[in-house]
């Protein structure tokens, strides 16, 4: 070959090296183009992405119908004390009341004196029964034994008035069994009676009794006409009793039960009717009284 042929021949190559496709998967295609092949199989899944963002609120939706109530839950632990508040505002002063009923203080008085048909003298160690009422309310004076028995509670006085004739009189305020204050007076054969005064203040409970009697069996000289008396007389000064609770609860004869502050007896009606700090009840039998 010649050198103008070959320098023509490598221009044509150089041309046609221009003209042509790129490589693909290192091969050269040709320059007629051929018919396409079979599709391949699917690939496998890739790796999971990373998590995409958060999508944007929902539209509002309409609300749902109300559910039934739950139960109950089980109680939580007390919580901690919270701080004093301040002080309120004074209210408005309310209306007046009415008026309430007034109180009734208990009472017990007597007074009685010897009758002039009164049989003296008495044995020792008797009580005097003043026989003639004066005064005796609320009926805690007994004139067929001479004996005072305390119903209310509190400090009482008692006191002797005595005419003496025909013989010198001795006696004893007797509280229980117990003298509290003995008297004498001396009478010389006179011909116009004397008089002896003595008086006590006692403190007595509910079933306490109180008596004249008569201290030695030769000084008996107890007197009462016409004109002069033998008199013996007791009120209370003051009570000490609170307001008591009142029920039925045992129904005896009488006893008193000191140890426990309790007095308990049968009563009668006359008892309640001149106790005015009791409530009344239908059925006065069988009760108990508390005292202070």
């Amino acid at each position: 070959m010649t050198p103008l042929q070959s320098w023509a021949l490598f221009l044509l190559l150089v041309l046609l090296a221009h003209c042509s496709n790129p490589l693909d998967d290192n091969k050269i295609q040709s320059l007629c183009m051929g018919s396409p092949g079979v599709p391949g199989s699917p690939g496998l899944h890739g790796r999971p992405g990373q998590p995409g963002r958060d999508g944007r609120d929902g539209r509002d939706a309409p609300l749902g119908e109300k559910g039934q109530r739950g139960d109950r839950g089980e109680a939580g632990e007390p919580g901690i004390r919270g701080l004093t508040g301040d002080r309120g505002d004074p209210g408005e002063k309310g209306e007046k009341g009415t008026p309430g009923e007034c109180a009734v203080a208990p009472k017990s008085a007597f007074s009685a004196k010897l009758s002039e048909s009164h049989t003296m003298p008495l044995a020792t160690g008797d009580a005097v029964r003043f026989d003639k009422i004066i005064l005796n309310e609320q009926g805690d004076y007994s004139a067929e034994t001479g004996r005072f028995t305390c119903r209310v509670p509190g400090v009482y006085y008692f006191a002797v008035h005595a005419t003496v004739y025909r013989s010198s009189l001795q006696f004893d305020l007797m509280k229980n069994g117990h003298a509290m204050g003995s008297y004498f007076q001396m009478f010389g054969n006179w011909s116009k009676p004397a008089s002896l005064s003595g008086g006590t203040m006692l403190h007595l409970i509910p079933g306490d009794q109180v008596w004249v009697q008569m201290a030695l069996g030769e000084y008996t000289g107890f007197y009462s006409s016409p004109k002069t008396d033998s008199t013996f007389i007791g009120f209370l000064v003051y009570s000490d009793w609170k307001t008591l609770p009142f029920s039925h609860k045992i129904n005896v004869q009488s006893s008193f039960g000191f140890n426990r502050n309790v007095y308990s007896q049968r009563l009668p009606q006359r008892f309640f009717s001149n106790l005015h700090i009791f409530r009344r009840e239908a059925n006065y039998e069988g009760c108990e009284i508390y005292f202070p």
